[in-house]
């Protein structure tokens, strides 16, 4: 091969790669705002307190020496793989109550937004090390809420919809006085103007600009959707139900989790055939016809349906809704805020 055509082809590799390159850095690294991940947040915080404040109700039941689930079992479960929590190392109720109050806390400050930074990652921490201590008792509200809140510790969820944006809106409104004075009031708040580097520290400082690492959180969220449906659906794909149409039946049926009677379903056997195969078809194919625009509103339009009927018929409110608010992640910021602006706008 001659010198000329080594270099043509180095040449085309370079460029080959530098395309892929940029066209991942566009895909996870493009700046946008927060209004997305906002919502995601709201919904979190306020899960995460729910789910604690439900540990917490029945704690003896879950932490102390009566425990349903004993440390030694606990140890042999985790005996091949390595999950820590600090709760594992005590049977005290006491510090299982200080901690499951502190994670409930943690939940209502990320909902509201303040602090963000760091309640964002407080409420993913103190969770893990329950679902660590708990890990027989889980469930998918569990898994979902807390694989949200570690999306969540990356992005700047608080810039827009929250106290920590409030606080940063009145501090960039305030005038320092000429004479060097610590404080200004701005609308009865008195806000500290010289402590620059404690409103950083904060995330006060974050005037709600675009920023990469709202992409990359609400990248990950998104992949982290399309493996959850696409091996869901494999996991379908192994059971004779949902090839031979009767899985919707049999959901139907199982008084476990009905809340509400769809056994009629039984009657029009094609119906729950035709529910069953869609269902399935969109499972599968979610990783791949949630990223076109064309397709993208028909696939998040099923899922709402799919969530919804699960919360509605089966009895998983929680985690029906948590789903719902997980594929919000593929509603793009501007779209949100201009919902939201519509709604509150002032009348004339």
């Amino acid at each position: 091969m001659s010198k000329v055509a080594v270099s043509k082809n180095e040449s085309s590799l370079k460029t080959g790669l530098r395309k892929v390159f940029s066209n991942l850095d566009n895909f996870f690294l493009t700046p946008r705002t927060a209004e997305t991940l906002a919502i995601l947040r709201i919904a979190t915080g306020a899960m995460l307190c729910y789910i604690h404040c439900i540990w917490i109700f029945d704690l003896t039941s879950f932490f102390g020496a009566n425990a349903l689930l004993s440390l030694d079992v606990l140890d042999a479960l985790h005996a091949k793989t390595y999950k820590w929590t600090y709760l594992a190392s005590m049977d005290s109720l006491a510090v299982a109550f200080i901690h499951e109050i502190l994670a409930a806390i943690a939940g209502v400050l990320l909902a509201f937004g303040f602090a963000t930074r760091w309640t964002s990652i407080a409420a993913w921490f103190l969770t893990l090390m329950t679902v660590h201590r708990l890990t027989p008792f889980l469930f998918g509200l569990d898994q979902i809420t807390l694989m949200l809140a570690l999306y969540l510790c990356i992005g700047r969820s608080g810039s827009c919809w929250s106290i920590d944006a409030w606080i940063g809106a009145l501090r960039r409104r305030a005038i320092k006085p000429s004479d060097g004075s610590a404080a200004v009031p701005v609308h009865g708040v008195i806000l500290p103007v010289r402590s620059a580097k404690f409103s950083q520290w904060m995330g006060w400082d974050d005037d709600g600009r675009a920023c990469w690492s709202n992409t990359l959180a609400t990248r990950l969220v998104q992949l982290h959707l399309c493996v959850i449906y696409f091996f869901g659906g494999l996991g379908k794909l192994r059971g004779g139900m949902w090839w031979d149409g009767t899985a919707m039946w049999f959901s139907a049926a199982s008084y476990e989790y009905q809340s509400l009677d769809l056994t009629w379903i039984g009657y029009y056997p094609i119906l729950g055939a035709i529910l069953t195969h869609v269902t399935l078809f969109w499972e599968v194919t979610y990783f791949a016809l949630v990223w076109p625009k064309q397709t993208r509103p028909l696939v998040l339009a099923m899922a709402g349906m799919v969530h919804a009927g699960i919360a509605i018929f089966l009895g998983m409110i929680t985690f029906g809704w948590m789903m719902i608010v997980a594929n919000l992640a593929f509603i793009e910021p501007e779209r949100l805020r201009r919902c939201v602006s519509s709604r509150i706008k002032k009348p004339h």
